[in-house]
């Protein structure tokens, strides 16, 4: 079955923010917009497309990325009349609504990496948050050209021009208005179109009808004024348009291809003003993606690796190009089993196709393939490059594999996640419940790549770990909800990790001799501090083959072995160098696992005389809260040895930005209401791994001790 889109015609693009920004509020206008469902769902009510988990619509918050499709014809253009003139004209834009929540981060990091374009949202009375920033980061780690949407513009307090500073100041001075708002708070009404010069108004009960009107005399001068830095910025960011502007010879469409080729070259982000809680100024926006975000074919090809020879590969957004897709999201779905989200870069997915899995090198056949509509599920034949779909029951398949054409093997580049920061004790209520938590919990780990499970070596505990409080919580109410395990969960434990402060060098010997064959392992190691955030290398200096090549994997695996175990109390060692450089073995009783504990042996003893610390996560904190309880909450954080980075009006509130040690935060949240009369509010979000200060190390070790005799 040929393409009905042509892939120039398709949009793959995310909708981002810090919490509570009115991303699915969004979303479900521009559903609504596109003919894809009839009613708008409202969050506050819990009937959204998008937010479908009883967990979502219970709290009011996104905590999977969901994905959906829809079609769109730009406003400003002749609408058609027959099914065939609306095809023509139509774009098909694939949405993935990710969650603000800093704890459901994940979901945020891989759907950028699959995405070509992003709605970046922000709340009108708040301006730039803590979570804008860290999505507004991850964006440019992937190199995602973006629009802005300062939302929320009828609420009282809201401030567009204060917004607008907020984002060049704490983000970039590329973002440039391309429509501005006509009234603020209760006065807000409309919008104008800086690049048609018209006043545009949203009529009817959902606001659907887009009424185009000449700019009001009071506001000319207003609107000249933003159209001017408009096209000052357009001519500083794109030289074609350079010429254009000076000689003063332009038009619409040259405006709107100027801005494409500077949103695609991140030189020009256009912003959007409105309201999607009150209808005004979405179908703007979905010109936007439209006009100014790429088609997968405008980004460059996609990067990979040829997995036997690591010869470097490039895969155009091509059907004709051999087939490569990314796997982006694993779920659990309690009708079809495992569904495995996957975004096509090149080729073409028929179902009943052999496909390679270049990680594991073992192939499988596609069954059914899906297009997802957040959680309801379209069959479809194919999928094309540039394409967002689902493979149902694959269950060889992990988040950030490569599948590709057996013939034409490459491996993309993988998905990095953070670490957990935080460790929670996990048991069944019942016995008949310890095998389905332990098969539930994995999958749930396997659908969430910072949800992680292990067990306590030294007390047999199961442990499960993730980003935060809430992350955890809602991963124990979903084993209850949605597999029917109840359990009991401990306290929640900081995720300190073990390094050393000074280098030093060690030996490790293992001989066994008890008749017949025996065993002999020897290393001589160096290990020496890395700065705070590089983990672990592993350097081979092994000179003469004093230690033969083949033993050298068992060294590096002991090593490793040894720094998730722990050496001072149990936590995992981080940023150190590993260099192995002599040693030595026996002809016969040498084997891999004589190595092996060998260099368990020397790292252990190596950790123990390096000076060793620990390092403890630090949290990125943003408070909010009136101004006469300012001084009670800066004490209460300088109790918790929180870093005050900045104090700054935020309306009539106050906002402070800290950095605190995750350990002083449990239960945080309660004592803020306290404090302010529950008119405070806060953010969180994990910034840095720091050392511990030493008066606390002894507490750390004997608080390890008391858990262990529990």
């Amino acid at each position: 079955m040929p393409r009905i889109y042509s892939i120039e015609k398709t949009r793959n693009i995310g909708i981002i923010a810090h919490i509570d920004a009115g991303k699915t509020t969004t979303t479900e206008r521009i559903l609504y917009y596109t003919g894809m469902s009839h009613k708008i769902g409202e969050v506050h009510e819990g009937t959204t497309v998008t937010d479908w988990m009883p967990q979502e619509r219970e709290r009011g918050i996104t905590i999977t990325a969901a994905a959906v499709t829809c079609f769109w014809t730009q406003s400003y253009k002749k609408q058609a009349t027959t099914k065939e003139e609306r095809i023509k004209g139509e774009y098909k834009i694939n949405i993935i609504d990710t969650p603000g929540h800093v704890d459901f981060t994940a979901e945020v990091e891989r759907s950028l990496r699959v995405l070509d374009g992003a709605i970046v949202i922000f709340d009108g009375v708040q301006g730039v948050e803590a979570q804008s920033e860290t999505v507004w980061h991850q964006a440019d780690k992937y190199k995602v050209p973006r629009l802005c949407f300062i939302n929320k513009l009828d609420r009282l307090g809201a401030n567009f021009e204060k917004s607008l500073q907020s984002i060049h100041q704490r983000l970039t001075k590329n973002a440039v208005p391309v429509t501005i708002p006509i009234g603020i708070e209760e006065a807000f009404k409309g919008v104008i179109d800086l690049i048609r010069m018209k006043a545009v108004y949203f009529e009817g009960d959902k606001g659907e009808i887009l009424k185009v009107e000449e700019i009001p005399n009071e506001l000319k001068e207003y609107a000249e004024k933003y159209r001017n830095m408009m096209l000052e910025k357009l001519a500083e960011s794109d030289e074609i348009f350079m010429e254009k502007y000076f000689k003063g010879e332009f038009n619409e469409d040259e405006i709107r291809e100027a801005i494409r080729r500077a949103c695609i070259n991140y030189t020009f982000i256009p912003v959007y003003a409105g309201s999607a809680l009150k209808n005004k100024g979405v179908q703007l926006i979905l010109d936007g993606v439209i006009d100014f975000l790429p088609s997968p074919v405008d980004l460059p090809p996609v990067r990979g690796w040829h997995p036997d020879t690591g010869a470097e590969i490039y895969r155009k957004s091509d059907d004709n190009e051999p087939f490569c897709a990314l796997a982006f999201k694993l779920a659990v779905d309690p009708f079809v089993g495992s569904l495995t989200y996957i975004r096509v870069y090149s080729g073409v997915l028929k179902r009943g196709d052999t496909i390679l899995n270049t990680r594991t090198g073992e192939t499988f056949r596609a069954g059914r393939i899906v297009r997802m509509h957040a959680n309801h599920r379209e069959e479809i034949e194919e999928l094309f490059a540039g394409d967002i779909g689902a493979l149902v029951g694959v269950k060889e398949l992990k988040t950030g594999d490569t599948i590709c054409d057996p013939k034409h093997p490459i491996r993309l580049e993988a998905i990095q996640f953070a670490e957990p920061v935080i460790w929670m004790k996990i048991e069944p209520k019942t016995k008949q419940d310890q095998e389905k938590m332990g098969i539930y919990l994995k999958a749930l780990s396997d659908e969430d790549p910072t949800f992680k499970i292990k067990v306590d070596q030294e007390t047999g505990d199961t442990l499960i770990g993730g980003m935060g409080e809430l992350h955890l919580e809602i991963m124990v109410d979903r084993l209850k909800r949605e597999f029917k395990v109840e359990t009991n969960v401990g306290v929640p434990q900081v995720a300190y990790h073990e390094t050393i402060t000074k280098t030093v060098e060690a030996e490790g010997k293992y001989i066994r001799q008890s008749g017949g064959r025996g065993q002999y392992g020897h290393v001589v190691i160096r290990v020496e501090p890395l700065e705070r955030g590089k983990g672990f290398e592993f350097v081979n200096a092994i000179k003469g083959g004093v230690i033969p090549d083949n033993f050298i994997p068992a060294v590096e695996k002991g090593i490793k072995e040894a720094m998730e175990k722990g050496v001072i109390a149990g936590y995992p060692v981080r940023d150190v160098r590993v260099t192995l450089f002599d040693g030595s073995f026996h002809e016969v009783d040498s084997s891999d696992l004589a190595f092996k504990i060998a260099a368990e042996i020397a790292f252990k003893d190596a950790i123990k005389k390096g000076n060793p610390i620990f390092l403890e996560p630090i949290m990125k904190l943003e408070v909010i809260v009136p101004s006469e309880f300012l001084g009670d909450v800066i004490g209460d954080l300088s109790s918790r040895r929180a870093k005050i980075e900045l104090v700054e009006d935020q309306g009539e509130m106050k906002k402070i930005n800290a950095k605190v040690p995750l350990a002083e935060m449990f239960g945080y949240v309660t004592v803020l209401r306290s404090l302010t009369q529950g008119r405070g509010f806060s953010y969180m979000e994990f910034s840095h791994y720091q050392e511990v200060p030493q008066y606390l190390f002894d507490v750390i070790i004997n608080n390890r001790q008391s858990l262990k005799h529990k």
